[in-house]
């Protein structure tokens, strides 16, 4: 049978076959790289348990990794909602590595400031993610607690993840568009006798019949190490047009002469504070 991951944890996996069942299931052997989003093969072995014979093809995965392991978040999604607050803070950085994991796997990026309604802490919060709409990603402005509609028509027709910090809000904003979305949680919990709330694990909502939403847990750190310096450059857009024009091929945009990144942050065509972010990044990668 064929179905598709809707939570997950650990080895245990909630599986959510074509007619709508949802099944218990568990890989066979030892490793266990599956995610959220994931479409299976899958064969009964009782009534409402299963055993993972195959995952299919993917479009898409969104993961973070470090030097020892790799931390699956979602597969198959066609969107990264990246959602920050007007408070508590939040991380540039860790908002440009996932702008990067995103480009990687081609999967189209969104970036949502939610608490809107703090009026005294938004106009900061403006200029700090002034830079990313510079360089053309999409931005929205919202409040979670009263207009989270206004995220809606970005969702429709797309598998979409949101992810973000811890504090951000972004189990208001699915609660608010899945008004179910509580009493599935309990009902997952319960088929994966986790006895945790869903912020521990991705979980899968549907939005409508074409559209759907994975929520995934507060992030604090988001390792890139899957990843070679030639495709964090690619990655960053303001990059592109001088990647290549160094004297050195393999240049590290450090101390080198004639290095076209260098010679273009100091003509003010590359924000500093980024090419500072992508040497921090360049110097944790494989």
């Amino acid at each position: 049978m064929d179905g598709r991951v809707i939570a997950a944890h650990g080895r245990q996996y909630l599986v959510e076959l074509a007619d709508g069942e949802r099944m218990n299931c568990v890989p066979r052997g030892k490793k266990s790289e599956i995610a959220c989003g994931d479409r299976l093969e899958i064969e009964r072995s009782s009534d409402n348990q299963g055993v993972i014979n195959a995952i299919a093809p993917r479009t898409s995965l969104l993961y973070r990794s470090n030097e020892t392991r790799q931390k699956l978040i979602a597969a198959n999604v066609d969107q990264v909602v990246i959602v920050v607050a007007t408070e508590p803070g939040f991380s540039d950085e860790l908002i440009t590595r996932a702008l990067l994991a995103a480009e990687s796997e081609e999967i189209e990026p969104l970036i949502v400031l939610n608490k809107c309604d703090l009026t005294d802490k938004l106009e900061a919060a403006r200029e700090r993610l002034a830079i990313f709409a510079e360089l053309g990603y999409r931005t929205l402005e919202l409040s979670a607690r009263d207009h989270a509609e206004d995220l809606r028509p970005f969702l429709q027709g797309c598998i979409s993840v949101l992810v973000g910090q811890s504090g951000m809000g972004k189990s208001t904003l699915v609660n608010a568009l899945v008004p179910e979305a509580n009493a599935a949680t309990r009902e997952i919990s319960a088929a994966l006798d986790s006895g945790k709330h869903t912020t521990t694990h991705a979980t899968l909502y549907h939005l409508d019949d074409e559209s759907d939403l994975i929520d995934s847990p507060g992030l604090q750190e988001f390792g890139l190490g899957h990843l070679d310096r030639q495709e964090i450059e690619h990655a960053f857009p303001e990059f592109r047009p001088y990647v290549g024009q160094c004297r050195f091929r393999d240049c590290h945009h450090d101390k080198e002469p004639d290095c076209a990144l260098i010679a273009a942050v100091n003509a003010g065509k590359i924000d500093k504070r980024r090419f500072a972010i992508y040497h921090r990044i360049a110097a944790g990668i494989r």
